[in-house]
């Protein structure tokens, strides 16, 4: 990336150059990296609304119009699906900051897998099972080259241990490499809820990009932390957060566009990526995350008491509810927003114990929001 760049500018100075050269270096390398920081999310940003201006006069000529009356919609047929935009920018960002390397080339086919498939899905609705065969084949990719984790920290010392090992046991990777087992479980169980929690999410427009918008904001933030500084995955995550927030001035309520699967499935997947690309983040993910992923567990259990496939669509989500008790759209955005940023927010600054109370806290508070949601008037 341009701060490894710099780094081996630095480099050449050597250890017996003068303090006054060392120290200049150390100010331009500063300097260039908070620029670098601030103008290449302003250029995703900006490269994110050209692509939806160009989706709002050529989708419509080219037939690419979304299905209102599948869903009992009266509207106009609006530009469908421009989460393609989202994906399309970050793959041109991406590859072009990231130096070669097995994990980089890993992240560039998952998403772009991901992106052709979805793209499809949404034209043409795909079987159930192909789609979840594709999911696992992204996770699998992502997890073999490269982008795991090892270790989960584990709040309050349960069992003993205040640290949970996830390579304790290696499978033959062939040309990967030795494969942890239960890192690997974790890996693939974590991306196909993050993935599929944001799709289901996507049930009224601009809540997701709203809510990825606060996530990739968050997570950036703790990557430029003291603690964490690592300054490339910041660089990651706000250019989604600039990609993100583009797309929101066009799907904010009433849309003018529709996301898809396109873009839903691809910020959950970038969203649980970011929680395991360079050390485990999981629990501020979590937190970030937290209204999309418990209203998805609640979901699947009441799905599953019902006798219903836990993976058919219907209007029981969180936000459904809160529409049928006359919330409009708008109101039920900023609350998952405001949610998720209190959350986030917090994540910053709490300890791992601290994370673990505010994550019981947070799943209390949909568990009051279920209950009021789902009380007759």
């Amino acid at each position: 990336m341009p701060f490894q760049r710099i780094n081996a500018c630095r480099s050449c100075v050597g250890a017996r150059s003068p303090t006054r050269i060392r120290a200049i270096f150390v100010i331009v390398e500063g300097v260039s990296n908070s620029v670098l920081l601030i103008t290449l999310p302003c250029a995703a940003f900006a490269l994110t609304i050209l692509g939806y201006l160009f989706a709002l006069r050529f989708f419509p000529r080219w037939g690419l119009l979304d299905f209102p009356e599948r869903y009992g919609h009266t509207r106009g047929r609006l530009p469908y699906p421009t989460g393609i935009i989202g994906v399309l920018v970050f793959l041109i960002f991406f590859s072009f900051l990231s130096p070669p390397s097995l994990q980089m080339i890993g992240v560039v086919f998952a998403v772009a897998l991901l992106g052709a498939i979805s793209f499809i899905d949404d034209r043409t609705p795909l079987p159930f099972w192909l789609r979840l065969l594709t999911q696992v084949l992204i996770a699998a990719l992502i997890f073999a080259t490269g982008s795991r984790i090892y270790t989960i920290t584990n709040p309050f010392d349960l069992f003993g241990e205040s640290i949970l090992k996830l390579d304790s046991i290696d499978l033959p990777g062939g040309p990967f490499g030795p494969l942890p087992l239960m890192s690997g479980i974790f890996t693939l169980g974590w991306l196909l809820l993050t993935m599929n929690a944001l799709n289901w999410f996507d049930g009224i427009p601009g809540q997701v990009n709203a809510l990825s918008v606060i996530s990739f904001l968050m997570l950036g933030l703790l990557a430029l932390s003291a603690r964490v500084n690592q300054p490339e995955l910041a660089m990651i995550a706000f250019i989604l957060c600039a990609i993100a927030a583009a797309s929101l001035l066009f799907d904010f309520p009433p849309g003018k566009v529709l996301l898809g699967d396109s873009g839903s499935m691809f910020f959950g997947l970038m969203l649980g990526l970011l929680g395991i690309y360079q050390g485990g983040k999981v629990a501020t993910a979590f937190l970030a995350l937290g209204v999309p992923l418990l209203d998805a567990l609640f979901v699947i259990i009441r799905r599953s008491l019902a006798g219903k496939s836990p993976f058919r669509g219907d209007t029981d989500h969180l936000h459904h509810r809160l529409l049928k008790k006359g919330w409009s759209a708008r109101q039920v955005v900023i609350l998952t927003t405001c949610l998720g940023s209190a959350f986030g927010v917090t994540a910053l600054f709490l300890s791992t114990n601290g994370k673990a109370v505010a994550g019981m806290l947070l799943f209390f508070c949909m568990l009051a929001l279920t209950w009021y949601s789902g009380k007759r008037s």
